[in-house]
């Protein structure tokens, strides 16, 4: 899908008002030092461990909640502690984590409308086209459209709900497991789970054929 879309028709504030925004954002970081609310070092270690994830870190979520369907339910029902078994946490600022999953007969969709809130704490920083005007508006009009831009397309029969983000909730998409997969191991799985499939608007990769040795 492209991200070329610079504008949302009402002026970019990427170009002309962009030190705006910069300057708005030194000043609003300089009076919390100022207050005490915390301190430029523990800004930079908090954008630091932010910086370390990747979508490598939900697959595994994902990966663990395939193969534990103890775990599973933990993640659905309290998402906050069950990813501190894996050695993650959410960042202080995000009250809640809601993991939606995807099934025969419901397929998720996650989507920020406002701006680009996202579970940073255990995939990274969101791609380019999440945080474009053109994703942000037609994929809670059209999701299949958007969806089969990117190569995918639920069965008609499975209804397709969006998720939209807030600055207090983020929404993580359990993807399906694939099938005939029966066979491979956690860490083999991980390697199915893309950052779009854990945004929803794709499934997980399908296994390569096993090779068959002569």
């Amino acid at each position: 899908m492209s991200s070329a879309d610079e504008q949302d028709g009402q002026g970019s504030h990427h170009g002309v008002n962009a030190s705006y925004y910069a300057l708005r954002s030194e000043a609003l970081v300089a009076l919390c030092v100022e207050k005490g609310i915390f301190t430029e070092e523990e800004l930079e270690a908090t954008g630091a461990a932010l910086d370390a994830r990747s979508p490598k870190d939900g697959a595994r979520v994902v990966a663990r909640a395939w193969v534990d369907p103890e775990f599973k339910k933990r993640l659905i029902a309290v998402p906050e502690f069950a990813i501190q078994e894996l050695g993650y946490s959410l960042h202080e600022t995000v009250t809640r984590l809601a993991v939606m999953e995807n099934t025969d007969m419901v397929h998720y969709v996650a989507v920020c409308t406002l701006c680009s809130c996202y579970p940073r704490s255990i995939l990274g920083r969101p791609p380019d086209w999440y945080k474009g005007f053109a994703y942000r508006s037609r994929v809670v009009g059209n999701p299949r459209a958007v969806m089969r831009e990117f190569g995918f397309e639920p069965d008609k029969s499975i209804e397709v709900r969006v998720m939209d983000s807030t600055a207090d909730l983020r929404y993580l998409i359990l993807p399906r497991r694939p099938a005939n997969t029966e066979h491979m191991s956690e860490e083999e799985l991980a390697e199915l789970v893309t950052q779009e499939s854990m945004i929803g608007v794709t499934g997980a990769l399908e296994p390569k054929p096993a090779t068959v040795a002569d």
